[in-house]
């Protein structure tokens, strides 16, 4: 636990899951400046309760909103960069997992609403963030103007199983890897890294009712971990990415997957 970070960190899903974990694992390493956004207030106020309890030094922003809605990743990035001045590190990984639904079955709207959330917010906070990185000044070759890391998936690099019809997933999170590596191909030589996260699955509240039915059992046996990942394995891996300790990292797609991907 020798990595130490400082500055300010802008995080979208920080209301549960590997957001609140990566808020907590931003603040273990040294982060004192946070802004929070997700959907959900009681959620955001429950990380930020976390957050203060273990960390009583952290300034945190707390931002209810859609990430899918362009005035409210506008807002929310200025507002931050405002209070802490910059935003050092962003992680966008707000996301759902949409239905289980067979592509010849499944409805245009949600579709639209699967892409809305896990793809098009995405790129409106990466959009707003490399804005207010550019008029940053650089920390020097291995921090540079910035560092955005994308939370993708497993799912963004191999198919879902057959039985598993998430194919709007599926679509959203390969996106993302495109995503990732074409603005890290424009914004790189500009002293903004931007790279992806593509964690297996993880026990979170999004698949917490699934595992209990032991459906997923046989998926976590086929791989070398053998188990389903804690979300505090996805978020030190994410702060690995956002770390100078990364810094000659661009346009990764990162597994954390126990495996899986093999």
């Amino acid at each position: 636990m020798a990595l130490r970070l400082s500055g300010s960190a802008f995080i979208t899903g920080a209301g549960s899951g590997i957001g609140k974990s990566t808020a907590l694992a931003f603040a273990r390493h040294g982060v004192t400046k946070l802004a929070l956004l997700d959907l959900n207030r009681d959620r955001l106020d429950d990380t930020q309760k976390l957050l203060r309890s273990h960390h009583p030094e952290i300034d945190t922003i707390i931002l209810e909103g859609d990430a899918s809605i362009e005035s409210t990743v506008q807002n929310s990035i200025e507002l931050a960069a405002s209070k802490f001045e910059r935003i050092d590190y962003a992680v966008n990984c707000a996301g759902i997992n949409g239905p289980h639904v067979p592509s010849h079955e499944l409805p245009l709207n949600e579709w639209q609403g699967v892409l809305d959330t896990n793809l098009t917010s995405v790129w409106l906070c990466q959009k707003y963030l490399i804005k207010q990185m550019l008029g940053q000044e650089t920390r020097g070759v291995r921090e540079g103007r910035g560092s955005i890391i994308n939370v993708s998936s497993m799912f963004g690099r191999v198919s879902p199983p057959g039985v598993i019809p998430i194919t709007p997933y599926a679509t959203t999170k390969h996106a993302i890897l495109g995503l990732t590596k074409a603005d890290a191909s424009t914004y790189g030589p500009l002293g903004i890294r931007i790279n992806a996260i593509c964690p297996g699955y993880v026990d979170t509240p999004m698949i917490q009712p699934v595992l209990q039915t032991g459906m997923l059992d046989p998926e976590f046996k086929s791989t070398p971990a053998g188990r389903v990942a804690m979300p505090e394995e996805i978020s030190d891996a994410i702060i690995f990415l956002a770390s100078p300790m990364a810094s000659f990292m661009y346009g990764v797609a990162l597994p954390v997957d126990g495996g899986y991907s093999l």
